[in-house]
Protein backbone atom coordinates (compact mmCIF):
# COMPACT_ATOMS: atom_id res chain seq x y z
CA UNK A 1 0.00 0.00 0.00
CA UNK A 2 1.09 3.55 -0.33
CA UNK A 3 1.63 6.28 2.21
CA UNK A 4 -1.15 8.99 2.81
CA UNK A 5 -0.28 12.59 1.24
CA UNK A 6 0.89 14.64 3.86
CA UNK A 7 -1.40 17.38 5.52
CA UNK A 8 0.49 21.01 3.83
CA UNK A 9 2.24 22.90 6.84
CA UNK A 10 1.33 20.47 9.55
CA UNK A 11 4.85 19.55 9.99
CA UNK A 12 5.75 23.11 10.82
CA UNK A 13 3.24 22.98 13.82
CA UNK A 14 5.39 21.57 15.99
CA UNK A 15 9.08 21.53 17.31
CA UNK A 16 10.28 18.19 17.06
CA UNK A 17 13.64 17.60 16.87
CA UNK A 18 13.82 16.51 13.13
CA UNK A 19 16.88 14.58 13.63
CA UNK A 20 14.56 11.92 15.17
CA UNK A 21 12.02 9.56 13.45
CA UNK A 22 9.29 10.02 16.16
CA UNK A 23 7.22 7.11 16.28
CA UNK A 24 5.77 6.74 20.03
CA UNK A 25 2.84 9.79 19.88
CA UNK A 26 0.61 7.38 21.49
CA UNK A 27 3.31 7.28 24.66
CA UNK A 28 3.35 11.50 25.49
CA UNK A 29 2.34 13.25 22.50
CA UNK A 30 3.63 16.60 20.80
CA UNK A 31 2.07 20.07 21.80
CA UNK A 32 1.80 22.11 18.76
CA UNK A 33 3.93 25.42 19.04
CA UNK A 34 0.69 27.27 19.02
CA UNK A 35 -0.48 25.25 22.42
CA UNK A 36 3.24 25.80 24.02
CA UNK A 37 2.85 29.84 23.26
CA UNK A 38 -0.67 29.53 24.67
CA UNK A 39 0.12 28.16 27.99
CA UNK A 40 3.40 29.92 28.18
CA UNK A 41 1.29 33.31 28.22
CA UNK A 42 -0.58 31.17 31.17
CA UNK A 43 2.49 30.89 32.69
CA UNK A 44 3.95 34.94 32.38
CA UNK A 45 0.69 35.83 33.54
CA UNK A 46 0.38 33.30 36.85
CA UNK A 47 4.20 34.89 37.46
CA UNK A 48 3.35 37.99 36.85
CA UNK A 49 1.05 38.36 39.90
CA UNK A 50 0.75 34.81 41.54
CA UNK A 51 -1.49 36.38 44.37
CA UNK A 52 -4.23 37.53 41.69
CA UNK A 53 -3.30 34.78 39.46
CA UNK A 54 -4.47 31.84 42.18
CA UNK A 55 -7.34 34.11 43.98
CA UNK A 56 -9.40 36.26 41.60
CA UNK A 57 -11.44 33.83 39.12
CA UNK A 58 -9.46 31.03 38.63
CA UNK A 59 -12.15 28.38 39.44
CA UNK A 60 -14.18 30.33 36.71
CA UNK A 61 -11.60 30.06 34.38
CA UNK A 62 -11.19 25.95 35.13
CA UNK A 63 -15.30 25.39 35.01
CA UNK A 64 -15.18 27.28 31.63
CA UNK A 65 -12.13 24.95 30.26
CA UNK A 66 -14.12 21.63 31.82
CA UNK A 67 -16.86 22.59 29.84
CA UNK A 68 -15.38 22.86 26.90
CA UNK A 69 -13.63 19.99 26.89
CA UNK A 70 -16.48 18.08 28.20
CA UNK A 71 -18.45 18.81 25.34
CA UNK A 72 -15.71 17.83 22.73
CA UNK A 73 -15.70 14.27 24.77
CA UNK A 74 -19.75 14.05 24.59
CA UNK A 75 -19.78 14.09 28.82
CA UNK A 76 -21.97 15.65 31.08
CA UNK A 77 -19.99 18.85 32.19
CA UNK A 78 -21.85 18.69 35.50
CA UNK A 79 -20.34 15.59 36.30
CA UNK A 80 -16.44 15.54 34.66
CA UNK A 81 -13.87 16.47 36.25
CA UNK A 82 -10.25 18.11 35.48
CA UNK A 83 -7.01 15.65 36.59
CA UNK A 84 -3.73 15.42 35.27
CA UNK A 85 -3.64 12.06 33.51
CA UNK A 86 -5.75 9.03 33.02
CA UNK A 87 -3.62 7.03 36.35
CA UNK A 88 -4.88 9.70 38.52
CA UNK A 89 -8.46 9.62 37.53
CA UNK A 90 -8.23 5.43 38.01
CA UNK A 91 -6.42 6.02 41.41
CA UNK A 92 -9.86 8.04 42.19
CA UNK A 93 -12.12 5.83 41.21
CA UNK A 94 -10.32 2.79 43.22
CA UNK A 95 -9.89 4.96 46.30
CA UNK A 96 -13.90 5.58 45.83
CA UNK A 97 -15.16 2.64 45.19
CA UNK A 98 -16.17 0.64 48.83
CA UNK A 99 -14.32 -2.74 48.74
CA UNK A 100 -14.56 -5.56 51.10
CA UNK A 101 -12.47 -8.50 51.79
CA UNK A 102 -12.48 -10.99 48.51
CA UNK A 103 -14.65 -8.48 46.45
CA UNK A 104 -13.26 -9.00 43.10
CA UNK A 105 -11.86 -6.25 40.43
CA UNK A 106 -11.67 -7.30 36.89
CA UNK A 107 -9.23 -6.25 34.18
CA UNK A 108 -8.31 -7.70 30.53
CA UNK A 109 -5.09 -9.38 29.84
CA UNK A 110 -4.82 -6.39 27.30
CA UNK A 111 -4.72 -3.50 30.30
CA UNK A 112 -2.08 -0.72 31.41
CA UNK A 113 0.53 -1.64 33.93
CA UNK A 114 0.28 1.36 36.00
CA UNK A 115 -3.57 0.46 36.25
CA UNK A 116 -2.41 -2.91 37.45
CA UNK A 117 -0.27 -1.80 40.00
CA UNK A 118 -3.03 0.49 41.11
CA UNK A 119 -5.40 -2.21 41.60
CA UNK A 120 -2.70 -4.34 43.31
CA UNK A 121 -2.17 -1.69 45.77
CA UNK A 122 -6.36 -1.48 46.18
CA UNK A 123 -6.26 -5.09 46.89
CA UNK A 124 -3.64 -4.57 49.63
CA UNK A 125 -5.51 -2.40 51.44
CA UNK A 126 -8.65 -3.55 51.03
CA UNK A 127 -8.50 -7.09 51.02
CA UNK A 128 -10.03 -7.50 47.85
CA UNK A 129 -9.04 -9.52 44.36
CA UNK A 130 -7.64 -8.54 41.47
CA UNK A 131 -8.78 -11.05 38.52
CA UNK A 132 -7.84 -10.64 34.69
CA UNK A 133 -9.31 -11.65 32.02
CA UNK A 134 -7.74 -13.41 28.74
CA UNK A 135 -8.47 -11.83 25.60
CA UNK A 136 -6.84 -13.05 22.12
CA UNK A 137 -4.67 -10.69 20.59
CA UNK A 138 -6.53 -9.48 17.35
CA UNK A 139 -10.25 -10.16 19.36
CA UNK A 140 -13.95 -9.69 18.01
CA UNK A 141 -16.42 -8.00 19.78
CA UNK A 142 -18.24 -10.64 20.42
CA UNK A 143 -15.32 -12.05 21.97
CA UNK A 144 -13.94 -9.66 23.96
CA UNK A 145 -17.63 -9.66 25.26
CA UNK A 146 -18.12 -12.82 26.12
CA UNK A 147 -15.09 -12.99 27.77
CA UNK A 148 -15.90 -10.77 30.38
CA UNK A 149 -19.21 -11.52 31.28
CA UNK A 150 -17.65 -15.43 31.55
CA UNK A 151 -15.72 -13.92 34.10
CA UNK A 152 -17.99 -12.23 36.36
CA UNK A 153 -19.26 -13.71 39.23
CA UNK A 154 -21.37 -12.72 42.78
CA UNK A 155 -18.00 -10.94 44.08
CA UNK A 156 -17.38 -8.61 41.20
CA UNK A 157 -17.66 -5.32 42.04
CA UNK A 158 -15.42 -3.45 39.66
CA UNK A 159 -14.50 -4.06 35.46
CA UNK A 160 -12.12 -1.70 34.56
CA UNK A 161 -11.91 -2.23 30.07
CA UNK A 162 -9.67 0.02 28.09
CA UNK A 163 -11.70 1.85 25.03
CA UNK A 164 -7.97 1.53 22.96
CA UNK A 165 -5.45 -0.69 24.41
CA UNK A 166 -2.08 0.90 24.97
CA UNK A 167 0.25 -2.51 24.65
CA UNK A 168 -1.88 -4.24 21.81
CA UNK A 169 -3.51 -1.27 20.12
CA UNK A 170 -6.68 -2.80 19.56
CA UNK A 171 -10.38 -0.96 20.22
CA UNK A 172 -12.78 -2.91 22.57
CA UNK A 173 -16.23 -2.67 22.36
CA UNK A 174 -17.15 -0.71 25.71
CA UNK A 175 -20.44 -0.23 25.19
CA UNK A 176 -21.34 -3.93 24.87
CA UNK A 177 -19.09 -4.80 27.83
CA UNK A 178 -21.00 -1.93 30.10
CA UNK A 179 -24.29 -3.63 29.18
CA UNK A 180 -22.95 -7.10 29.44
CA UNK A 181 -22.22 -6.48 33.46
CA UNK A 182 -25.69 -4.50 33.48
CA UNK A 183 -27.15 -7.74 32.61
CA UNK A 184 -25.12 -9.69 34.68
CA UNK A 185 -24.96 -7.44 37.89
CA UNK A 186 -27.43 -4.72 38.00
CA UNK A 187 -26.20 -1.64 39.94
CA UNK A 188 -23.82 -4.87 42.34
CA UNK A 189 -20.86 -3.97 39.92
CA UNK A 190 -19.48 -0.41 38.87
CA UNK A 191 -18.02 -0.13 34.69
CA UNK A 192 -14.30 1.85 35.05
CA UNK A 193 -13.54 3.22 30.94
CA UNK A 194 -9.85 3.61 30.49
CA UNK A 195 -10.03 5.73 27.85
CA UNK A 196 -6.46 7.03 27.90
CA UNK A 197 -6.08 7.00 24.19
CA UNK A 198 -9.53 7.97 23.03
CA UNK A 199 -10.06 11.90 23.00
CA UNK A 200 -9.15 12.67 19.53
CA UNK A 201 -9.57 9.51 18.08
CA UNK A 202 -12.52 8.06 18.65
CA UNK A 203 -16.16 9.28 17.74
CA UNK A 204 -18.07 7.57 21.56
CA UNK A 205 -19.64 10.46 23.19
CA UNK A 206 -18.77 9.52 26.74
CA UNK A 207 -22.89 10.02 27.91
CA UNK A 208 -23.72 7.49 25.99
CA UNK A 209 -21.76 4.59 27.30
CA UNK A 210 -23.30 4.07 29.98
CA UNK A 211 -20.33 3.54 32.60
CA UNK A 212 -20.03 4.59 35.89
CA UNK A 213 -16.62 6.37 35.70
CA UNK A 214 -14.90 7.32 32.48
CA UNK A 215 -11.39 8.95 32.12
CA UNK A 216 -9.34 9.81 29.42
CA UNK A 217 -6.23 11.96 28.55
CA UNK A 218 -6.00 14.75 26.02
CA UNK A 219 -2.47 15.26 25.68
CA UNK A 220 -1.92 12.11 23.77
CA UNK A 221 -4.28 12.77 20.65
CA UNK A 222 -6.04 16.12 21.31
CA UNK A 223 -3.11 18.22 21.40
CA UNK A 224 -3.32 19.42 25.01
CA UNK A 225 -0.29 20.14 27.36
CA UNK A 226 0.80 17.26 29.11
CA UNK A 227 -0.98 16.52 32.27
CA UNK A 228 -4.60 17.23 30.85
CA UNK A 229 -7.44 14.35 31.39
CA UNK A 230 -10.92 14.37 32.12
CA UNK A 231 -12.62 12.31 34.38
CA UNK A 232 -16.29 11.88 34.13
CA UNK A 233 -18.84 9.86 36.62
CA UNK A 234 -22.52 9.10 36.58
CA UNK A 235 -24.73 10.85 38.67
CA UNK A 236 -24.83 7.79 41.21
CA UNK A 237 -21.19 8.11 42.00
CA UNK A 238 -20.64 11.93 42.31
CA UNK A 239 -21.66 12.47 45.96
CA UNK A 240 -18.81 9.32 46.99
CA UNK A 241 -15.86 10.59 44.82
CA UNK A 242 -13.21 10.38 47.36
CA UNK A 243 -10.41 13.32 46.62
CA UNK A 244 -6.38 11.99 46.50
CA UNK A 245 -5.77 15.47 47.78
CA UNK A 246 -8.17 16.98 50.73
CA UNK A 247 -7.85 20.89 50.28
CA UNK A 248 -9.96 24.09 50.92
CA UNK A 249 -12.50 22.94 47.87
CA UNK A 250 -13.38 19.82 49.85
CA UNK A 251 -16.62 21.20 50.64
CA UNK A 252 -17.45 22.22 47.12
CA UNK A 253 -17.62 18.37 46.61
CA UNK A 254 -17.29 17.05 42.67
CA UNK A 255 -16.20 18.24 40.41
CA UNK A 256 -14.72 20.95 42.18
CA UNK A 257 -13.24 18.64 45.19
CA UNK A 258 -10.71 17.24 42.46
CA UNK A 259 -9.94 20.39 40.51
CA UNK A 260 -9.24 23.29 43.09
CA UNK A 261 -6.02 21.95 44.90
CA UNK A 262 -4.17 25.09 45.49
CA UNK A 263 -0.85 26.47 44.24
CA UNK A 264 -1.24 23.94 41.40
CA UNK A 265 -0.57 24.02 37.85
CA UNK A 266 -3.33 25.22 36.16
CA UNK A 267 -1.54 26.27 33.10
CA UNK A 268 -2.17 22.88 31.64
CA UNK A 269 -5.78 22.80 31.68
CA UNK A 270 -6.20 26.40 30.68
CA UNK A 271 -4.50 26.12 27.23
CA UNK A 272 -5.97 22.74 26.34
CA UNK A 273 -8.74 24.90 24.46
CA UNK A 274 -5.83 25.79 21.82
CA UNK A 275 -4.99 22.41 21.19
CA UNK A 276 -8.35 21.46 20.31
CA UNK A 277 -8.97 24.65 17.96
CA UNK A 278 -5.66 23.37 16.32
CA UNK A 279 -6.97 19.82 15.86
CA UNK A 280 -10.24 21.28 14.48
CA UNK A 281 -8.48 23.79 12.09
CA UNK A 282 -6.64 20.95 10.82
CA UNK A 283 -9.94 19.05 10.23
CA UNK A 284 -10.60 15.96 12.50
CA UNK A 285 -11.85 13.50 10.59
CA UNK A 286 -8.68 15.05 8.16
CA UNK A 287 -6.82 13.86 10.86
CA UNK A 288 -8.04 10.49 11.45
CA UNK A 289 -7.79 9.55 8.02
CA UNK A 290 -4.19 10.52 7.23
CA UNK A 291 -3.05 9.00 10.82
CA UNK A 292 -4.76 5.57 10.69
CA UNK A 293 -3.48 5.38 6.78
CA UNK A 294 0.10 6.05 7.33
CA UNK A 295 0.26 4.16 10.83
CA UNK A 296 -1.20 0.52 8.60
CA UNK A 297 1.58 2.11 6.27
CA UNK A 298 4.30 2.05 8.85
CA UNK A 299 3.08 -1.36 10.52
CA UNK A 300 3.25 -3.05 6.64
CA UNK A 301 6.63 -1.39 6.19
CA UNK A 302 8.65 -2.85 9.29
CA UNK A 303 6.51 -5.95 9.40
CA UNK A 304 7.46 -6.57 5.76
CA UNK A 305 11.47 -5.77 7.10
CA UNK A 306 11.20 -8.47 9.65
CA UNK A 307 8.85 -11.10 8.19
CA UNK A 308 6.46 -10.67 11.40
CA UNK A 309 2.99 -11.19 10.83
CA UNK A 310 0.24 -8.24 12.13
CA UNK A 311 -3.32 -8.58 13.45
CA UNK A 312 -5.67 -6.45 11.59
CA UNK A 313 -5.49 -3.06 11.56
CA UNK A 314 -8.54 -1.16 13.34
CA UNK A 315 -8.16 2.50 11.84
CA UNK A 316 -6.36 4.15 14.99
CA UNK A 317 -3.27 5.86 15.02
CA UNK A 318 -1.71 3.09 16.29
CA UNK A 319 -0.22 -0.23 15.02
CA UNK A 320 1.75 -3.32 16.76
CA UNK A 321 4.60 -5.32 15.34
CA UNK A 322 4.80 -8.41 16.74
CA UNK A 323 8.93 -9.34 17.32
CA UNK A 324 10.08 -12.68 16.65
CA UNK A 325 9.57 -15.17 19.74
CA UNK A 326 13.23 -14.69 20.47
CA UNK A 327 13.53 -11.14 21.65
CA UNK A 328 12.15 -10.92 25.39
CA UNK A 329 9.55 -9.50 26.14
CA UNK A 330 10.89 -8.97 29.75
CA UNK A 331 10.08 -5.44 30.81
CA UNK A 332 13.77 -4.47 31.64
CA UNK A 333 14.96 -6.66 28.29
CA UNK A 334 11.78 -4.35 26.63
CA UNK A 335 13.36 -1.17 27.93
CA UNK A 336 16.57 -1.78 27.15
CA UNK A 337 15.92 -2.48 23.39
CA UNK A 338 14.09 0.74 23.17
CA UNK A 339 16.80 2.85 23.89
CA UNK A 340 18.91 0.95 21.51
CA UNK A 341 16.55 1.73 18.78
CA UNK A 342 16.37 5.41 20.00
CA UNK A 343 19.89 5.32 20.61
CA UNK A 344 20.98 4.01 17.28
CA UNK A 345 18.76 4.00 14.58
CA UNK A 346 17.29 7.36 15.92
CA UNK A 347 13.77 6.21 16.20
CA UNK A 348 11.40 6.53 19.23
CA UNK A 349 8.80 3.60 19.47
CA UNK A 350 6.77 2.01 22.05
CA UNK A 351 7.41 -1.00 23.05
CA UNK A 352 6.02 -3.29 25.32
CA UNK A 353 5.66 -6.95 26.46
CA UNK A 354 2.45 -8.67 26.16
CA UNK A 355 1.86 -12.64 27.81
CA UNK A 356 5.62 -12.74 27.08
CA UNK A 357 6.37 -11.30 23.65
CA UNK A 358 7.60 -7.90 22.10
CA UNK A 359 5.35 -5.86 20.95
CA UNK A 360 6.45 -3.03 18.78
CA UNK A 361 4.06 -0.17 18.65
CA UNK A 362 3.84 2.78 16.12
CA UNK A 363 2.19 5.63 15.85
CA UNK A 364 1.08 8.07 13.24
CA UNK A 365 0.50 11.83 13.68
CA UNK A 366 0.41 14.72 11.44
CA UNK A 367 4.38 15.73 11.83
CA UNK A 368 4.96 12.26 10.45
CA UNK A 369 6.35 11.10 7.10
CA UNK A 370 6.67 7.80 5.04
CA UNK A 371 10.89 7.86 5.56
CA UNK A 372 10.24 7.54 9.61
CA UNK A 373 9.00 4.20 9.27
CA UNK A 374 11.51 3.51 6.25
CA UNK A 375 14.15 4.58 8.62
CA UNK A 376 13.71 2.11 11.23
CA UNK A 377 12.31 -1.02 8.71
CA UNK A 378 16.04 -0.47 7.40
CA UNK A 379 17.69 -0.30 10.52
CA UNK A 380 15.54 -2.71 13.03
CA UNK A 381 16.62 -6.27 11.26
CA UNK A 382 20.59 -5.74 11.47
CA UNK A 383 19.98 -4.45 15.61
CA UNK A 384 17.94 -7.32 16.18
CA UNK A 385 20.32 -9.96 15.18
CA UNK A 386 23.42 -8.01 17.41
Amino acid sequence: MSAPEPLPGARLLFSADATVAHLNHGAFGMVPIAVQRAQQRLRDEMEGNPHRFFSVGIEERIAHVRRHLAAFVGADPDGTALVENASTGTSIVLGSVPFEAEDEILTTDHGYGAVDLAVAATCRRTGAVHRVVRVPMAPDDAEVTAAVREAITPRTRLVIVDSVTAATARVLPVRRIVQAVREQCGDRAAVHVDAAHAPGILDEPVAQLGADFWVGNLHKWAFAPRGTALLSVAPAWRDRIRSLVLSWSEGAGFPGSLEWVGAHDYTPWLAAPTGLFVLRSLGIETVRRHNAALAEYGQRVVAGALGAEVPATTGLPMTVVPLAPAVSGEPGAVAALRRRIADELGVEVGLTGWRGRALLRLSAQVYNRPEDYQRLAEGLPKLLTR
